[in-house]
């Protein structure tokens, strides 16, 4: 159920773009672009003109991949939503599953937003549901590992999927807390929260 290999490469494809497209993957060029565009705060500047000068080429050189904006901004939330599963991805492995699989999962949940907050706003906010090809999901990663901690960790439940939007209502609202600066951040403070609902103490 646990893909690990669900994005571009983390920790290679960014900063690499104009690399990336001589190497002949300009789609995945212009979304490490963006990803870095984003993490810098120059999320204004998303637009096509933009992210064609940042890999070197022209904006109707673009146009095969990302028909307009929209796609361009769909393209960049998917990423976004693949990354955080990929984290999620790891944090689950690196403790074994199970009810400390379930809390790292809503820790790594909380920190993705925290530390990347204009990837995940835009994660969050785009609408892509009925332009999203069929298999293209990038949050499917994260969903299956919303459900496997919840039928993991709360087998005795005869409704597996309240439980699991519960969660996500849970670090998805922590999350939104942080960002809007309601709380501070404090890492014994989030792990504490999110263990309330996913049972890391269990």
């Amino acid at each position: 159920m646990i893909n690990e290999d669900n994005s571009v490469n983390i920790n290679e494809a960014d900063g690499k773009a104009a690399r990336a497209y001589h190497h002949g993957d300009l789609r995945a060029a212009v979304i490490a672009a963006g990803m870095k565009r984003l993490r810098d705060g120059d999320d204004g500047e998303l637009g096509l003109r933009a992210l064609a000068r940042d890999v070197g080429v022209s904006a109707t050189a673009l146009y095969r991949h990302f028909p307009d904006k929209e796609a361009l901004l769909d393209a960049l939330a998917d990423e976004g939503l693949r990354r955080l599963g990929a984290l999620q991805a790891q944090a689950w492995l690196k403790a074994g599953g199970g009810h400390a699989g379930f809390k790292a999962t809503g820790i790594a949940y909380v920190r993705f937003a925290y530390e990347e907050p204009a990837v995940f706003r835009l994660s969050f906010t785009r609408q892509m549901s009925e332009r999203c090809q069929p298999g293209a999901d990038g949050g499917e990663v994260g969903y299956n590992l919303l459900r496997a901690g919840v039928a993991q960790t709360m087998p005795h439940l005869e409704d597996p999927d309240t439980a699991a939007l519960h969660a996500w209502a849970l670090v998805h609202g922590l999350a939104m807390l942080l960002l809007d600066k309601r709380v501070e951040w404090d890492e014994a403070m989030v792990e504490e929260v999110v263990g309330l609902t996913f049972g890391g103490n269990a």
